[in-house]
């Protein structure tokens, strides 16, 4: 029989990547964890990981292992939140969402759950992908609205695909510029053509984003400004400050003076879905992605080829 503490020392040694790291995420000596794997190989009769002076890798029986310790966590976790709901007699539903995708998709989502399953308790958290997949993997949120840019989903080397993704829709960036730059006019706008442009972003992932586009487009681009928020990132371009790179849901609610311009393919895009953990498939779930899928397909397209704020079109209705 496997034994339940070594599969999570294993994965914790995945995660970390190195018996000393996981030994204070643990709380045990570095030689307590190097039995705990010594024990669980012995008995799989098979290699978890190995052992370099760079640190310790997984090996195929290790990945297919760490695999299992996610669901087994999360299964652990998941009865844990059932029990301590038994009190309450209310079924409970927890979300994590980004902050864009959740204004824009959630709550209409919810509004249908609610109408579907009124007794239904739910709580929100906002999270970032990096953070709020961990999350779903753990069991502490029954699932999470989150994206992605183009390659897999964010997460820790080690980590298996434990995550189940259903894709909602395509979220293209746009080049947000004020509506007096010489440019405003342009139906579409190649990433060259802004080489000289000095930049203000309103996430980190945006800046990697656009430092990638603009390598492969050989400049270095200027960023003057970089925030947590797009609307504050929209404000400091009706500013003056730069030009930014914004995802199409978060061009709402319209700042005056903006003009918004889709850039020529290949377009960066974010990929919206939602991450769940397989086999956690109860009513209240299945109901609130069947909303978010009607939602997102309800929406009309990203952006017209040209907005400008002045007139108050909106992005999305």
């Amino acid at each position: 029989m496997i034994d339940v503490q070594r599969l999570r020392v294993l994965r914790t040694v995945a995660e970390h990547g190195s018996f000393n790291q996981a030994a204070q995420a643990l709380r045990l000596t570095p030689s307590a964890i190097s039995q705990h794997i010594a024990a669980l190989e012995r008995s799989l009769g098979a290699q978890v990981v190995a052992r370099s002076t760079r640190g310790v890798t997984l090996t195929p029986a290790g990945r297919i292992m760490v695999g299992a310790a996610e669901s087994v966590a999360a299964e652990l976790e998941h009865a844990r939140q059932q029990i301590d709901r038994l009190g309450s007699g209310r079924p409970q539903l927890t979300i994590a969402t980004f902050t864009s995708g959740g204004r824009l998709l959630l709550p209409g989502a919810l509004a249908r759950l609610t109408a579907a399953h009124p007794d239904t308790v739910v709580h929100v958290r906002e999270a970032e992908p990096e953070d709020s997949l961990p999350l779903v993997r753990q069991g502490a949120v029954d699932l999470a609205l989150a994206y992605h840019f183009d390659g897999p989903l964010p997460g820790r080397p080690g980590q298996s695909s434990s995550l189940m993704w259903t894709a909602l829709m395509e979220d293209p960036l746009y080049v947000v510029l004020p509506e007096t730059h010489p440019l405003a006019g342009r139906r579409a706008l190649d990433i060259t053509e802004l080489a000289a442009e000095p930049w203000v972003l309103g996430c980190l992932k945006s800046e990697t984003y656009l430092r990638r586009y603009a390598e492969h487009a050989g400049f270095d681009p200027e960023v003057r400004g970089t925030t947590t928020d797009y609307f504050f990132a929209r404000s400091l371009v009706a500013a003056g400050t730069g030009i930014s790179l914004i995802p199409s849901i978060a061009q709402t609610p319209p700042i005056p003076g903006l003009c918004t311009i889709p850039i020529t393919p290949p377009t960066p895009t974010r990929h919206i879905g939602v991450a769940t953990i397989h086999r956690r498939n109860h009513p209240q779930v299945r109901t609130l992605m069947q909303a978010l899928r009607e939602q997102a397909a309800a929406m009309d397209e990203p952006c017209p080829s040209h907005t400008t704020n002045r007139s108050h079109a909106s992005v999305r209705n």
